[in-house]
């Protein structure tokens, strides 16, 4: 617990000494503009695609113990489509789904690319989509938004078949604030979500019928807290490093987790419609049987 306290408090700090820096005028380009926190225009679209491999062959025991474990790796898929619908510029609407594949017992990490859906050691398939909504609530903060998605689970519902995602309703509010300083060399860029998961009990699921294991987050809290430092070597491209602090508050499912992560990355505007990024990050430690691997990221971004 006091580790926790720790990493939150200097992420916190991080952030507030930072955020407050004097901002300097200079011409930026999109990926120095549009970040999370800025919304689109009337008219304007917004399409992401990111795909990410997440591989682990080490987790925590009951507490905070590694242990080895055979190779697990899932691979997510998130496309995002936002429009701006508002003559101010301060209300987005979007739709967000979700393809997963998951390999297990030891399979290589580009196995799971193969998308192999059995009851045995792989599943894939669409898992979920969800209506979104963008809003900048104070117009005289450009730079501060929330988005707040509901993630519906519409894959099949396999008993006794390998984890493929949450089976949860997902109510999740995203927060995002950044802060351009430095004659627009530098900026800051913080995010704090809130998501809850509902649904039925893994423990009150019938195996015959449901899947136990995707049911473990029901009735549960995330909060992650994030933060990101970016340098702009030219207009045109940007370098990163990342924290992220997340907890799962158990809210009845008897339940609960944290990890931390720390990553890096890299943005490159290959045309005034399309932006590249790739990224890594590697969970540094964690509590209660969480995965202690790493996150390789790769997506495309068209602003139009």
């Amino acid at each position: 617990m006091k580790t926790k306290k720790i990493v939150v408090a200097a992420i916190c700090f991080f952030v507030l000494t930072i955020g407050f820096a004097q901002e300097e005028e200079a011409e930026i380009s999109n990926i120095q503009e549009f970040t999370p926190s800025k919304l689109l225009k009337k008219g304007q679209w917004d399409i992401k695609f990111f795909n990410s491999i997440y591989t682990q062959t080490e987790r925590t025991d009951e507490g905070s113990k590694s242990v080895t474990i055979d190779r697990e790796t899932f691979f997510t898929n998130t496309t995002e489509i936002f429009t701006g619908v508002s003559e101010n510029s301060r209300i987005n609407v979007g739709l967000i789904f979700q393809v997963r594949a998951n390999t297990y017992g030891g399979a290589g990490a580009l196995e799971a690319l193969s998308f192999k859906d059995n009851t045995t050691d792989a599943r894939s398939g669409l898992t979920t989509i969800a209506p979104s909504i963008r809003i900048q609530p104070f117009k005289s903060v450009a730079n501060f938004s929330f988005t707040s998605s509901f993630f519906i689970p519409v894959f099949e519902d396999v008993p006794n078949a390998p984890y493929l995602d949450k089976r949860s309703f997902f109510w999740e509010t995203k927060f995002f604030y950044d802060k351009t300083f430095g004659g627009n060399n530098w900026q800051i860029f913080t995010e704090v979500d809130l998501g809850y998961n509902f649904g039925e009990k893994g423990a009150d699921a019938d195996p015959e019928t449901e899947n136990i294991t995707e049911r473990f987050a029901n009735n549960s809290l995330f909060v992650p807290l994030s933060a990101f430092l970016s340098y702009f070597p030219s207009s045109k491209s940007t370098i990163f490093v990342n924290a992220q602090q997340a907890f799962l508050f158990d809210l009845g499912n008897d339940f609960d987790q944290d990890y931390t992560q720390l990553g890096l990355g890299g943005k490159y505007q290959l045309t005034k419609v399309l932006n590249l990024e790739a990224s890594f990050g590697k969970i540094v430690r964690g509590n209660n049987f969480q995965g202690l691997g790493q996150t390789f990221s790769l997506g495309l971004r068209a602003l139009f």
